[in-house]
């Protein structure tokens, strides 16, 4: 029984962290960063750990532009370091 209520919370928040969509006029902190090179765009929506990121370089944005990140454990200004083989 606890399984399954386990199960169901943890499928509730997949799916409501997934189909969450905030916009940068929801967050006062809100920044974007894009460059002419074609260099991926990213903007602080207020994730903060690892399994949030999707690539090394959006987890390096966050802990350079925003607020409240919990992906560089060590401070060594590498975040993400086991889940991106760093």
């Amino acid at each position: 029984m606890l399984a399954f209520i386990a199960y169901a919370v943890w499928g509730y928040y997949t799916k409501n962290n997934e189909n969450t969509n905030i916009t940068s006029s929801s967050i006062k902190s809100s920044k974007s960063i894009s460059n002419s090179d074609n260099q991926p765009s990213f903007q602080c929506d207020g994730r903060e750990h690892c399994s949030q990121m999707g690539s090394y370089e959006e987890a390096k944005f966050f802990i350079e532009h925003c607020p409240n990140t919990k992906m560089d454990g060590d401070n060594d200004g590498v975040p993400c370091e086991r889940q991106f083989g760093r």
